[in-house]
């Protein structure tokens, strides 16, 4: 049986149809293309930047009118005269080593491999993990910038300015033990802006599993340097892979971070994220789930921890195409002060994706009056015989339920932290790792 796949619902995804007369649209945009650092060479690579460039140039910075962006303000950003990053790093750095990956992580500072703060040796026979170096064109350019909704904006510009990138690839059946840890550190001291790229490619029967995390260099929320992090993931699952992501965007309280996550699953794969939320002033993550095979299964979950007048958002999107798809998806979001947290998730189930089990939920802790959230979990649905549940609560902290703690001996203050870490442990306790697991419990009870 031959099975019609629907056009995918990822925007962006087409480069057709430029026009010469709409080049250099948006001048803070042209003036970030003119930035970038990254070496001119001949070949399939520079026709790749090239050919990004050129998208960047027909288009506009989004704002508060576009649809995708209507919650989420980006003049604060226009506002900053970003300069060319700093592509020297020194010694004096020191990434915090998750002791589960000691032997195996990459350390990229402002974007570019810093080979004396990583580690890998101990890897199974035929697995690569490195930096762009290590790997032949032909395996590279079957795969990079290939994803589904190449051509957004942010993505685009990612892409005009690749000169180096994680690569992390599992040979088929290749099991790696301890998880891959990428480390990618802001660093300087005047206002710049980084594009970390990553390629993971999972291939049939394989299984890793990573943790992704964006940071400053002091290695804390509040530091003061104003910078912007524009990142994108790329991974690809082949038929029975699996691959367990951790991600993690605790960049300083002044910092710009716009992150891209494209997954692309083929049959009877499995795919689990876990996307953590704690720093940058404004932060926004797209995730994208393509679906190419029959029998996939997708794990989603989500918290952001947000306060002051931070502004965190989360967009995603599942594309179902073929039957007995399974996705379930849980966003938390825990908001103070006079933050503003966004969710918007989107599970497209088409007519061929029959036999579909999808489940959306986002839940959301205000901890103050004038905390803010919006959110929008959504569904499309064509096929008609499918399994599929979305929905959302908006909630506070419960008089009665501090009451409660405060009448077994339990103090004011103990007992909101008490609600608080147990409204974010559901979404902790799914990492794998003992020591990251500690390490973001700590964060969330500072909060």
């Amino acid at each position: 049986m031959t099975i019609q796949v629907s056009p995918s619902p990822i925007p962006n995804s087409d480069p057709a149809g430029l026009s010469a007369s709409l080049l250099d649209r948006d001048g803070y945009l042209t003036e970030l293309l003119n930035q970038i650092t990254a070496s001119k060479s001949e070949g399939w690579l520079q026709v790749l930047r090239d050919r990004a460039a050129n998208w960047v140039r027909h288009s506009t910075l989004p704002t508060t009118r576009d649809e995708e962006w209507r919650f989420t303000d980006l003049s604060a950003l226009r506002q900053v005269k970003f300069n060319p990053v700093e592509t020297l790093y020194t010694t004096s750095l020191q990434p915090d080593i998750l002791p589960e990956a000691a032997h195996s992580r990459l350390v990229f500072v402002n974007g570019v491999y810093a080979p004396n703060l990583s580690s890998v040796a101990g890897l199974p026979n035929g697995v690569v993990v490195g930096n762009l170096d290590v790997l032949s064109q032909p395996s590279v350019e079957k795969y990079l910038a290939q994803s589904e909704g190449a051509m957004e904006v942010f993505t685009a510009l990612n892409t005009a300015a690749i000169n180096d990138m994680a690569v992390v690839w599992v040979p088929k059946n290749v099991v790696v033990e301890a998880p891959v840890h990428l480390v990618f550190i802001a660093a300087g001291d005047q206002a710049s802006i980084s594009q970390p790229r990553c390629l993971v490619v999972a291939e049939s029967g394989s299984q890793v599993s990573l943790v992704e995390e964006y940071k400053n260099h002091t290695d804390t929320e509040s530091a003061e340097e104003v910078y912007f992090t524009n990142a994108v993931t790329e991974i690809w699952l082949e038929d029975n892979a699996q691959v367990n992501h951790t991600r993690v965007e605790w960049d300083g309280r002044k910092a710009f971070h716009v992150g891209k996550t494209a997954v692309t699953q083929g049959r009877y794969s499995r795919y689990t994220c876990n996307a953590i939320a704690l720093g940058a002033k404004i932060s926004r993550h797209n995730l994208e789930i393509l679906q190419t095979g029959e029998q996939t299964e997708t794990t989603l979950n989500g918290l952001t921890v947000i306060g002051g007048n931070q502004l965190a958002d989360t967009h995603s999107a599942i594309a179902l195409n073929y039957p007995y798809g399974k996705t379930q998806q849980l966003h938390k979001t825990i908001v103070g002060d006079r933050a503003h947290a966004v969710f918007n998730g989107k599970v497209f189930v088409p007519k061929p994706a029959q036999l579909t089990d999808a489940a959306q939920l986002n839940r959301n802790l205000l901890l103050s009056s004038k905390a803010r959230v919006d959110t929008k979990p959504q569904l499309e649905i064509t096929a008609d015989n499918v399994k599929c549940s979305h929905g959302a609560t908006v909630s506070q902290l419960e008089d009665d339920e501090i009451f409660y703690l405060q009448s077994r001996g339990i103090d004011q203050e103990s007992a909101r932290h008490l609600l608080v870490h147990g409204f974010a442990a559901e979404i902790i306790n799914q990492i794998p790792f003992p020591s990251l697991r500690e390490k973001l419990t700590q964060t969330v009870n500072r909060f």
